[in-house]
């Protein structure tokens, strides 16, 4: 939560928005180790972080994935909108902006956040409990959209 003092002196406790990535590249998804020093250690998970004051979500994702992989990529679509307040392993009320992807080009090496970037088959993830917060459970939905096509984004409870 962030903690907000609003001109006329009230403070009130906001959620934080953040911009998630499932970069896709035909049947293969690039992941994240989380590094040590991050909550959710060792965990893998999609590309993703905070949306910078001034940046749009679409301006996070890139930057996210630029920084934490090395990829430039081309937004697909934006898969979903998760604002559930008690998000599995997490600590604050985050709400995602969840983006498809496609790599367009590997430019440079990945920063301090992640400890490994690695490309897998969608038909061989890590194992679900090797996943930082809920990202094994987009994955899931994002597989679940793949075999039966329904409306995107998804937005709320499903």
């Amino acid at each position: 939560m962030l903690t907000c003092i609003f001109e006329d002196g009230g403070k009130a406790s906001l959620r934080h928005a953040v911009a998630d990535v499932m970069i896709i590249d035909k049947d293969n998804i690039l992941l994240v180790k989380r590094a040590p020093h991050l909550s959710n250690p060792n965990k893998w998970g999609l590309i993703g972080g905070y949306v910078d004051r001034d940046e749009w979500v679409e301006q996070t994702a890139k930057r996210e994935t630029l920084e934490e992989s090395g990829y430039e990529i081309e937004l697909v679509e934006l898969f979903r909108i998760v604002d559930n307040p008690d998000r599995r392993g997490e600590n604050r009320q985050n709400i995602a902006f969840i983006f498809i992807a496609k790599p367009v080009k590997k430019v440079t090496e990945s920063d301090k956040e992640a400890s490994e970037v690695r490309w897998f088959s969608l038909d061989n993830l890590p194992k679900q409990e090797t996943f930082a917060f809920d990202h094994y459970e987009q994955v899931e939905l994002y597989l679940r959209h793949l075999k039966e096509p329904f409306s995107l984004p998804i937005v709320g409870k499903i």
